[in-house]
């Protein structure tokens, strides 16, 4: 192989290349939005992301998005993609997050028992166009902050502190080694009113505490979950086995030191769980396992991955044959720590991310978005987001193109609050179906 040293200009050339395809794409028109004349049925597209999963299980997913605007929000990831799938982008191409809106980012802890911040959902990823990820978390401050009770100025507000930080830290990133940027934490001080109270619920997340909010000790001495469906209920004995001998497969996923530590849990019990908005109806199942001895509890999550809805928009982008790996490497990209248990598997012909459940896990309550947090989590977002981007994808094309003026932030405001209205328009939509299939299942 011929040793070849950079061109002393290529961080210029490529910051040019993306402030050049401005020409082609002026950053005010990311701004635009007005639906389509022949904009499909929003309730049909829904459905488009239904195959796959349990019929049963669609009433709660349906229950659970009727709560708000936002909550519709988080399970429509797909509606949203429909839109913007025709919209000018710049043709930067970055691993997306997927669903990224403020409830997909939070505290965890990473493999030194730390507790960091970062991206935390990534069911729907695939390489795509970085203002995917943006608009979308754009419009979910709009949104969740309207559900805290916060003004329209004030929400258009932590979407430019958003944008802002987006843009101010993709130019940081863009002159950091490759190295710097792979081990590059956001980090804040514990005493942060952003992240005080996120941090503080993650480190109460531990195992011990999942042990006995999840399971109950028998007269025999041993434990076992709760039943409480439809959040959680034991599984057939059939299927029982089935996830235990997944994990199997599981294992070999994991590098030789994970394996030599979950080689030491041993299963005890299985349950199907009930999880999120976006992705009920999916099949998702928890183990509990135990190590050295009955207080060293582990909880393990095997949850079933189907193609992301990003991908019939996405013709260009790899296809995989195994929707848990391409969630586990998409999340491997982006984040700078990771679950150290994080791996996949399959069950007959269906895919699985396997990972440690809810442990250090916390996110944003949207209620506590008001005031200076909107604001002050918004510019958090910003740098978390452009950190997985920069990672991912041309940090110096991208911050070429992001600039320096606030034209970007002026153009996804403008954005945000209009395509907000369009979810809210949609939820009305929504909710008249929702009642009605109530009504007619009353009668």
């Amino acid at each position: 192989m011929r040793l070849q040293q950079p061109s002393a200009s290529s961080l210029k050339e490529r910051y040019n290349h993306g402030k050049k395809l401005r020409e082609a794409t002026p950053r005010e028109t990311l701004g635009e939005w007005a639906p389509a004349k022949d904009r499909p049925d929003p309730l049909k597209t829904l459905a488009t992301v239904n195959p796959g999963r349990i019929p049963a299980l669609l009433p709660i997913k349906a229950q659970r998005m009727s709560l708000s605007p936002f909550a519709f929000f988080r399970g429509a990831a797909v509606l949203m993609t429909s839109d913007i799938a025709a919209l000018p982008v710049s043709g930067l191409i970055v691993q997306l997050c997927g669903d990224a809106h403020v409830r997909n980012l939070g505290a965890y802890a990473d493999p030194d028992g730390r507790l960091i911040f970062d991206l935390n959902d990534f069911d729907e990823t695939l390489p795509g166009p970085w203002e995917w990820d943006v608009k979308r978390l754009a419009t979910s401050l709009v949104l969740a902050g309207d559900e805290a009770g916060e003004t329209p100025a004030n929400c258009a507000a932590a979407v430019r502190a958003f944008v802002a930080a987006y843009r101010n830290a993709m130019s940081a990133f863009a002159v950091l080694p490759v190295v710097g940027l792979a081990q590059y934490r956001v980090s804040r001080h514990r005493e942060d009113p952003v992240l005080a109270g996120i941090f503080e619920k993650a480190q109460r997340v531990t195992p011990l505490r999942n042990l006995k909010k999840l399971a109950i000790r028998t007269a025999a001495g041993k434990y076992r979950f709760h039943d409480e469906p439809p959040l959680l209920r034991h599984v057939p004995a059939e299927r029982m086995q089935a996830v235990i001998k997944s994990l199997a497969a599981y294992r070999e996923t994991l590098g030789a030191g994970r394996r030599m530590v979950f080689d030491e849990y041993k299963p005890a019990d299985v349950a199907f769980k009930l999880v999120g908005t976006g992705s009920v109806g999916t099949r998702d199942y928890v183990t509990l396992l135990f190590g050295n001895g009955l207080e060293d509890p582990l909880f393990i999550q095997i949850k079933q991955e189907l193609p992301s809805c990003h991908a019939p928009y996405l013709p260009d982008a790899p296809k995989s044959d195994h929707q848990g790996r391409r969630v586990c490497e998409g999340q491997q990209r982006m984040q700078t720590a990771y679950d150290p248990l994080l791996g996949y598997t399959r069950m007959g012909d269906e895919d699985y991310l396997v990972r440690q459940l809810a442990d250090h896990k916390a996110a944003l309550d949207p209620a506590d978005l008001s005031g200076k947090v909107c604001s002050g989590y918004a510019a958090l977002c910003g740098e978390v987001l452009a950190k997985g981007h920069a990672r991912t994808g041309d940090a110096a094309a991208l911050a070429g193109y992001c600039g320096k003026t606030t034209k970007l932030d002026d153009a996804i405001v403008k954005f945000a609050v209009t395509y907000a209205a369009q979810t809210k328009a949609d939820y009305k939509v929504f909710m008249k179906s929702f009642r009605q299939k109530k009504a007619a299942k009353g009668k």
